[in-house]
């Protein structure tokens, strides 16, 4: 059985947060979703829970970052293509997200990166492992 990842996310707003998300494309789970949290499929292993602060505190006793201030992780996600990796994050951008940095090119690897609503930076990349100069 293939390991499943769950990213837990805290948003401001749960409503807007989804909103944001579908317009990348990605869909929620109902049987996992309510007023309190929300089941984001990005693959068949790969899911993020956008919980309110009052959610996502329940699993935790330390303060919520705001990631619009300080860096709490990056979320990297592989595309098939620099053109997949464009459109991503050119669809984030116009649903009201940021580029936080420039893309980086280094031939065997093309990345851009978003930040979501709530200032979680995901790092969308495509690379070409035969690409990879090799050390001697």
């Amino acid at each position: 059985m293939a390991t499943s990842v769950f990213i837990n996310l805290p948003v401001n707003n749960l409503e807007l947060a989804k909103a944001f998300f579908t317009k990348l494309g990605w869909s929620f789970n109902p049987d996992f979703t309510d007023e309190t949290a929300a089941c984001m499929v990005i693959s068949d292993t790969i899911f993020a829970m956008l919980l309110t602060h009052e959610k996502f505190a329940q699993f935790t006793p330390r303060p919520i970052a705001d990631a619009h201030k300080v860096s709490e992780m990056l979320i990297a996600l592989n595309r098939d293509s620099q053109t997949e990796v464009d459109a991503l994050v050119d669809k984030a951008t116009a649903a009201g997200g940021s580029e936080p940095r420039a893309l980086q090119d280094l031939g065997f690897m093309y990345s851009r990166a978003f930040a979501d609503l709530d200032g979680h930076i995901w790092e969308i990349f495509w690379m070409d492992p035969a690409a990879i100069p090799q050390t001697e």
